[in-house]
């Protein structure tokens, strides 16, 4: 993909064509994405589907993942966020960090955009020393004969195709995988090929089709943020194993301002993972498990569906909850939707939530915030934790590839293993910047209260600000909210049993005092 002074790269999109995409700032009246999705979007660099493309379609009368049935798999996503207008690849920053080599040899001014006044994640001079030493690959925009980048991603991190296989060994997990030396904030990138279904003939992997399942850790330096970030990434494998130009469906909430700039979306891996200001590799470490695929028809399923998803999503048909609806809990349920069911683990304890609710909800005075310590300890572990998912899918995708099992596949996902080709494990650092080291995301509740300070007064909490979507864009299902009652019937439950066994022992209590008292002996 090399470039000439000025000229933009072609790269896809996922599993798409570029050439099937046209690039507009939003809102655009003639685009054929819903006018929601344009409106987040407003003032922002998108691709939209070129006219006479097919768009992806939804039925109104369902709110999100339940709506992946009769699935077009060419339908193209609404929208996917690049951010910029211009790529150029095999590129070089020269000292001072204020001109660029490009791949031809010319040499241009550069500049990168500047920084959202609250995101705390941006280039200093360690960003500047780390990609000095790498060949680079740039999205932003050219003005005169300055580059001014957006997005800057090390082209030296991608997969190793001639890589041996190196199975988990007796005692070795996943788990231990994502927490080796803290998170790996500052480990090396690592490219690890834990199963090849034929290695001794090693055929190429390149042009293959692959599912990404990237779990993002924890922030080093925001108490709301240990449980990390999850996302299901589609696209094929490039010929020199990079993977910068792979999807990732990210779910953000929509209903509030990031302080980075962050706005779920379909977006390109690079954008997602080094966008100068919104880039999670800015501010924590992340993971990827990468399953090659034989045929495309379970990636592009999968892409489908999320697509769809996402029609939802930004009509508000269903809103982001980060306890019953966020990251991994859409992801996974698009994922069972089409027939993979992830082993679950359970929630915490309904006893536990039913007790949390109470004591919660008394000492900060607020039913609302008892309710959501309440949905936290009683969701689905892999709904809620991104951790738990990234482990459960994993672990399930190894097996299915040893083994050949079924057992957790049907639908569309019924042909998983016998196309699956191989599985890597990707650890991708934390990009040197002006934040604090991210730290592996936690695995329970428990964990996270360990990890947190125990009071909750001294937590460090970015605030954001709110975002709702205009009330002439709503209709349908987002003029009919989801609410869920402030007093959980357990809890209620809990409490009137509580009570009715203070009620008794106090009555109990009662009657041997009087009993006590009626034959104590008169002097």
């Amino acid at each position: 993909m090399g470039a000439q002074a000025g000229e933009m790269v072609k790269q896809p999109l996922g599993l798409y064509a570029s050439e099937q995409f046209a690039t507009v700032q939003a809102p655009c009246p003639n685009c054929q994405g819903l006018p929601q999705a344009l409106w987040y979007f407003k003032g922002e660099t998108v691709t939209v589907p070129q006219a006479g493309q097919p768009v992806t379609g939804f039925d109104a009368g369902k709110r999100g993942a339940d709506d992946v049935a009769a699935l077009n798999v060419r339908a193209l996503p609404g929208l996917v966020w690049t951010g910029a207008t211009r790529h150029w690849a095999n590129t070089h920053l020269l000292a001072g960090a204020e001109r660029l080599r490009l791949a031809d040899g010319t040499e241009t001014a550069f500049k990168i955009v500047p920084k959202i006044p609250t995101n705390l994640s941006y280039w200093n001079q360690d960003s500047q020393a780390f990609f000095a030493q790498r060949t680079l690959s740039i999205g932003g925009e050219q003005h005169g004969a300055t580059i001014i980048a957006r997005t800057i991603w090390p082209e030296d991190f991608r997969l190793d195709l001639q890589a041996q296989a190196q199975p988990l060994q007796a005692g070795e997990s996943l788990k231990q995988l994502v927490q080796f030396e803290h998170g790996g904030a500052r480990s090396a990138h690592q490219s690890r090929l834990l199963w090849q279904k034929t290695p001794a003939a090693q055929p190429s992997l390149a042009g293959k089709a692959v599912l990404g399942v990237l779990l993002n850790g924890a922030q080093g330096d925001d108490d709301e943020a240990h449980g990390g970030h999850f996302a299901l990434a589609t696209g094929v494998v490039a010929a020199d194993g990079s993977y910068q130009h792979w999807l990732v469906n990210n779910y953000y909430n929509l209903a509030t301002n990031s302080e980075k700039g962050i706005i779920a979306a379909v977006t390109p891996f690079d954008k997602y993972m080094a966008d100068l200001n919104s880039g999670q590799a800015f501010y924590r470490p992340s993971y990827m498990l990468v399953a090659v695929f034989s045929q495309p028809t379970i990636p592009a399923t999968i892409q489908a569906a999320s697509n769809r998803v996402y029609q939802h999503f930004y009509r508000n048909d269903f809103v982001y909850d980060h306890a019953t609806n966020n990251c991994a809990g859409i992801s996974v349920d698009v994922l069972h939707h089409l027939g993979w069911k992830v082993p679950q683990s359970g929630g915490e304890s309904l006893l536990k939530a039913s007790a949390a609710y109470w004591y919660i909800a008394a000492q900060e005075r607020s039913l609302t915030k008892g309710r959501a310590i309440y949905d936290y300890l009683n969701t689905e572990m892999t709904r809620l934790f991104p951790a738990v998912a990234f482990d459960a899918i994993g672990n399930d995708l190894l097996n299915i590839a040893h083994t050949g099992t079924t057992a957790t596949l049907k639908g569309d996902m019924h042909n998983m293993a016998e196309q699956l080709e191989a599985i890597y494990f990707v650890r991708i650092p934390q990009l040197p910047s002006s934040r604090a080291d991210g730290l592996a995301p936690v695995y329970s509740f428990a964990q996270y209260q360990q990890q947190a300070p125990a009071d909750r007064s001294q937590w460090k909490i970015i605030p954001v600000t709110p975002n709702p979507l205009p009330e002439h864009l709503k209709d349908g299902w987002a003029l009919k909210p989801q609410t869920a009652a402030l007093m959980p019937l357990p809890a209620l439950l809990f409490l009137i049993s509580g009570l009715a066994i203070i009620w008794f022992l106090l009555r109990v209590s009662g009657k041997a005092l009087r009993r006590l008292f009626r034959n104590k002996p008169t002097a």
